[in-house]
């Protein structure tokens, strides 16, 4: 797993679109990395992580924060997971 956020989205899900926004700002205010994938085009790869279905998902580690989450809970997140 390594030590990157791994995000799992999909383009069908309207919580994951309001992600990529959140995404965008953390890129920026942190100069953070993320190792995209998406729920149906990289599913090997998805199954791997054993997320279920609901999205989206941010792993870290053996840490986890599933589901539509608001920028200060997602900053939260990352702080617990000292990736920030």
């Amino acid at each position: 797993m390594g030590n990157s956020l791994i995000v799992i989205s999909a383009v069908w899900c309207p919580s994951c679109l309001l992600l990529k926004k959140h995404l965008k700002k953390l890129k920026e205010e942190f100069n953070l990395e993320f190792e995209m994938y998406d729920y149906d085009l990289d599913e090997e790869e998805v199954q791997k992580y054993n997320v279920g279905d609901k999205l989206p998902v941010m792993i870290y580690g053996d840490n986890r924060l599933i589901g539509e989450k608001s920028y200060e809970e997602i900053v939260a997140f990352l702080k617990e997971c000292k990736i920030v």
